[in-house]
């Protein structure tokens, strides 16, 4: 069926496209009918597929990716499609509009996008009326919820711990886990937060208010595919030093090799297909570096269960998917869980943990 429509919403602007997209989404949700309609098309489990990450349990390894909720109204709706978990935002402090349109582009060619978003938030405020006024949880109650923060583009580096801190308490309560995006290439500078000195610093001030909740929620951070193997190693000691839960691995990129898109030249991230290996290889590090002690959610170029397999025989616990989503539409994840549970079978492996990080054995 979607690819009968696929021609239609391909013809409108990429962003004027996502937003209808999340209109039919967030009409779904709000007739009851129609969401347990959803449900019964797409949200089969297989027990093969349940998992664990950081202490939460999962009713399978597939996420709905940050950069698509941004608004946090949509977890009823995704979760219906079968996802295990969503992740919503990146919510900054304060609301912002983003960069400037046009700031998504297509290259099916390529079966990828570029954007340049540039952190367009509602702000926290908005945001958590969103997630305490849904009706989310009650409806699937099985989902995860993951809350991924950001800095506002005017907060200076210097001042980008406070920024966090703010986002981190109006919001952190409402979700299972936290996510510190500090790895976008559209907000000028973010990806500076990177840097060891600068990282540790900000992962020792979250932990601490995190250690001050009744119960505190896994942290992860969220790192650019782009980093050279040092630099992801420096990354990795300010995790490990901070103790924080996990790392999600990665971003979109910033390289453009062999594109064949038209729209190859925009400025912003890339992300899909030609992410899939530059992605592996930074979760392939990632994994070796830290002895498989932290777990990561592998996010880039995960177009089918191949992809998931292959991330996840990398060292990945979790993995997130997006852009698969805009060209496969919304029985992707149906499919991505058969094809995975199969591939699990075929190999006589009983489930996802026994898979993770298999690529290094032998």
């Amino acid at each position: 069926m979607y690819q009968t429509i696929k021609p239609l919403l391909f013809s409108l602007e990429p962003e004027l496209a996502h937003d209808q997209t999340v209109r039919a989404l967030r009409l779904a949700q709000s007739l009851p009918p129609v969401q347990r309609a959803v449900e019964a098309l797409f949200h089969h489990e297989d027990p093969i597929l349940a998992t664990e990450c950081a202490g939460m349990s999962f009713i399978n390894p597939f996420g709905m990716a940050a950069g698509f909720d941004k608004r946090a109204e949509l977890l009823a709706g995704l979760s219906a499609l079968g996802f295990g978990h969503v992740e919503v935002g990146t919510i900054t402090p304060q609301p912002q509009p983003g960069n400037q349109p046009p700031r998504m582009f297509r290259l099916p060619e390529d079966n990828a996008l570029i954007n340049r978003m540039g952190f367009n938030s509602v702000g926290m405020e908005v945001a958590a009326r969103n997630l305490q006024n849904g009706a989310s949880r009650r409806l699937m109650p099985t989902i995860r919820l993951g809350i991924n923060i950001g800095k506002n583009k005017l907060t200076t580096n210097e001042h980008a711990v406070d920024d966090y801190l703010l986002a981190f308490d109006r919001l952190a309560l409402l979700g299972d886990y936290v996510t510190i995006n500090i790895s976008s290439p559209n907000t000028p500078g973010l990806r500076q937060l990177q840097e060891r000195n600068a990282l540790e610093h900000l992962l020792n001030a979250l932990m601490a208010r995190n250690r001050q909740l009744p119960a505190p929620l896994p942290l992860f951070v969220k790192v650019s595919p782009d980093e050279t193997p040092t630099q992801l190693d420096d990354i990795v000691q300010a995790a490990l030093g901070s103790g924080i839960s996990g790392i999600i691995a990665g971003n979109t990129t910033l390289s453009r090799e062999n594109l064949r898109g038209a729209a190859r030249g925009e400025t912003g991230g890339l992300s899909g297909r030609p992410l899939t290996e530059h992605a592996r290889a930074t979760i392939r590090h990632l994994y070796g570096a830290t002895h498989g002690k932290l777990p990561i959610i592998g996010v880039g170029g995960v177009m089918n269960a191949q992809d998931a397999y292959g991330h996840i025989r990398a060292g990945a616990t979790l993995v997130q998917v997006y852009t698969a989503l805009v060209y496969h539409g919304p029985g992707l994840v149906k499919t991505l869980k058969r094809d995975l549970a199969a591939l699990l079978r075929r190999d006589g492996v009983q489930s996802v943990r026994e898979a993770v990080g298999t690529e290094f054995e032998g």
